[in-house]
């Protein structure tokens, strides 16, 4: 049998454990050894597996994501999403639908804090579902809000998404995280002003809150000074070349921690809830970065990404066109697989397309997180709908996904900007410099 038809093969086994619910990590690590195994000898399969799992291990780069985690951690269990919230309540509270934008304002604020969809979402639903139903908002409009806006914690950095997509890449982190600061700002721009639209044609579903004068909103922005002193200081020295992204990840964290302590808001129980999730995410993640190393070695030695790039190349369409397939390929499997599966199974084949039609590949990791972003909201994934399918037990999960839909167009209109003007996502990245 050919490699490619044994590659093939491969990614069609490793697509059925994913329906039969084999972790991610733990499946690619089985397909990619045994198709290696296969291709090469069971002697180079078992030693690549040694030292593919010893050097992700212990790869001091890796650090870079428990320390973003931890740090998205403590700000929750400090409470700074309840004062992000607060703070966006203020500005936006008296507008109709003001509750549904400050929702989205707060989940842009701490997902400059955060870098996890679902933490985002889990997060700022907590807090504002509650109040939403309170003051009577449509249930489809108050949850798809939440659910959708919560995706901003994937694409604003710190982003685990962008960590991982530059270990699978070897590109610049401090870059990737620079590259998502504005297209981020236009996907909650966009999600603000899909809520002002669907305010104005249907009145009725989320009414007016209470007015706050301008000196309450002035006092209010001290709510959200903390959040961003700290994100100036992480991505500033990183902006600055102060510090690495893992010294970037570690000083955000500790200022985290600093800020729980001093404001008398992190009490132990918030501490160790914050360092257990951290274990555990960080766990899964890094079990999923080996299992793609280890699943990449297997495409690689099937040559199918260098056949594909050769053929995508030959193609008689525009380079654009055929970005267009890619995002579109990107929109389908995000359907059935989270975020972070879908871009560790799909960079080691499509990064060298990517490569070979001439594409930044800085702008390209953009494009990859705002299309997976699709992906955990849609179903039958959509892991940030169960999210708040958790939160708001009485709404019907159809209710919920339902209000993404509006949300759904905002994300595809913002992958349209983003291809047609790169430079949204280009910008920063190339002011930082080499």
């Amino acid at each position: 049998m050919s490699p490619v038809a044994v590659g093939i093969i491969g990614i069609i086994i490793l697509l059925f454990t994913f329906l039969l619910s084999m972790p991610v990590g733990f499946a690619m690590t089985f397909v990619g050894l045994i198709g290696f195994c296969y291709l090469v000898s069971p002697e180079a399969g078992l030693s690549l597996l040694a030292r593919d799992v010893f050097t992700i291990f212990s790869s001091y780069s890796l650090t870079v994501i428990p320390m973003f985690i931890l740090m998205g951690s403590l700000a929750f269990a400090s409470g700074m999403s309840r004062r992000v919230y607060d703070t966006s309540y203020n500005i936006f509270g008296q507008l109709r639908g003001g509750l549904v934008m400050s929702t989205i304002a707060g989940c842009a604020g701490f997902a400059a804090i955060c870098g996890s969809t679902s933490a985002t979402a889990a997060a700022m639903g907590r807090v504002a579902l509650p109040e939403m139903k309170r003051y009577h908002y449509d249930d489809s409009l108050a949850t798809g809000s939440v659910a959708a806006a919560g995706s901003l914690g994937i694409l604003i950095p710190p982003s685990t998404i962008f960590i991982v997509y530059g270990i699978l890449t070897q590109q610049s982190i401090g870059k990737l995280f620079l590259s998502g600061v504005l297209p981020g700002l236009l996907l909650a721009s966009l999600f603000i002003l899909v809520v002002v639209f669907l305010c104005w044609r249907r009145p009725s579903l989320a009414p007016r809150g209470e007015a706050t004068s301008w000196k309450n909103k002035m006092k209010g922005l001290a709510g959200i000074l903390e959040m961003v002193v700290l994100f100036t200081l992480v991505m500033g020295g990183l902006f600055l070349g102060w510090f690495s992204p893992m010294q970037a990840g570690a000083v955000g964290a500790a200022g985290a921690l600093l800020i729980g302590v001093v404001r008398r808001q992190l009490n132990w129980s918030g501490f160790t809830f914050a360092v257990t999730d951290t274990v555990k995410v960080t766990c899964q993640v890094i079990i999923i970065v080996t299992g793609a190393v280890i699943f990449g070695h297997f495409i690689a030695v099937t040559e199918i990404p260098l056949i594909l790039a050769d053929w995508v190349s030959g193609l008689p369409l525009p380079s654009m066109a055929i970005m267009g397939l890619i995002v579109l390929m990107y929109l389908i499997g995000g359907f059935f697989m989270d975020a972070l599966a879908m871009i560790t199974l799909t960079i080691p084949i499509i990064y060298p397309v990517v490569l070979t039609l001439g594409f930044d590949p800085i702008w390209f990791g953009v494009i990859v997180v705002l299309v997976t972003e699709m992906g955990v909201i849609t179903p039958p994934v959509g892991i940030n709908v169960y999210v708040i399918k958790g939160i708001a037990e009485d709404v019907p999960l159809e209710t919920i996904f339902k209000g993404i839909f509006p949300f759904l167009g905002a994300l595809i209109v913002a992958v349209v900007i983003l291809i047609f003007f790169p430079q949204i996502a280009t910008f920063l990245p190339d002011i930082a410099g080499p």
